[in-house]
């Protein structure tokens, strides 16, 4: 009897995973002037962000950007994604600023890798319409630095990104991140800057949800409880037959 062949564990990620791993291992893969693939840098800053082009998290690597991102966007454990203050299905967009130190100290390497990240940071809030992003922790104030330059993509493939993208879909995906990290911070003793980032993602949820109020505008109408019954029907301007609209 001929033995099954056993499914590999690529093959049993889902199509749309492995589209987007493909999107983010392309995006690290290109060049940068002098020929050196950009996820290969040893250090670097990096930021994401949402279908709306808001940043929502800045962090630096020590370990390659390709290491430090990949951990990030699937899925295995680091302390943003377990802490429930980072879902990956938010990031739409990725921004890299490699460092190459060349032959310096590691202190110097650690004080201009912080000054990168904390340039980088204040950039985004300047950025952002919300002027916050979810970083749980303070990243330490540093004078400001000349920035490397920046390599940014879009990691979600044509074939899923209509879909992610949609408004509905997002709304109720942040609103089980809100419940997820509301039940860590109710469990735990947990830093101010959790539930800072808990007030910023309720302002996220607020915001999307307020502008999808008002794209569909009155192509839905507001159900109002009637005078007969008290019981809702759909609001409309078409007046009850037998009534002429004044």
């Amino acid at each position: 009897m001929a033995k099954k062949k056993l499914q590999s564990p690529k093959s049993a990620i889902p199509q749309d995973v492995a589209a987007i791993r493909k999107e983010i291992s392309k995006f690290l893969n290109q060049d940068d002037s002098k020929k050196r693939k950009i996820g290969s840098a040893q250090y670097g800053v990096y930021a994401f962000y949402d279908y709306d082009g808001e940043p929502i998290y800045v962090g630096h690597t020590r370990e390659k950007l390709r290491a430090r991102i990949g951990r990030h966007l699937t899925n295995q454990r680091t302390d943003a994604v377990a802490m429930n203050v980072l879902d990956p299905f938010e990031v739409a967009e990725i921004e890299v600023w490699p460092i190459y130190p060349g032959r310096t100290s590691k202190k110097e390497i650690s004080y201009l890798l912080s000054a990168t990240e904390y340039t980088v940071f204040q950039k985004v809030l300047r950025e952002s319409k919300l002027r916050a992003v979810l970083n749980e922790k303070d990243i330490a104030k540093k004078p400001p630095v000349d920035l490397p330059p920046a390599f940014r993509g879009r990691i979600i493939p044509d074939t899923i990104y209509e879909h992610r993208k949609h408004p509905d879909v997002r709304i109720a995906r942040r609103a089980n991140t809100i419940a997820a990290l509301a039940r860590v911070i109710s469990e735990r003793d947990v830093s101010k800057g959790l539930r800072r980032t808990l007030l910023t993602q309720a302002r996220r949820l607020e915001h999307l949800a307020k502008q999808r109020f008002e794209e569909i505008g009155g192509a839905i109408p507001v159900e109002e409880p009637t005078e007969e019954t008290g019981e809702t029907a759909a609001k409309s301007d078409t007046p009850p037959r037998g009534l002429k609209r004044r």
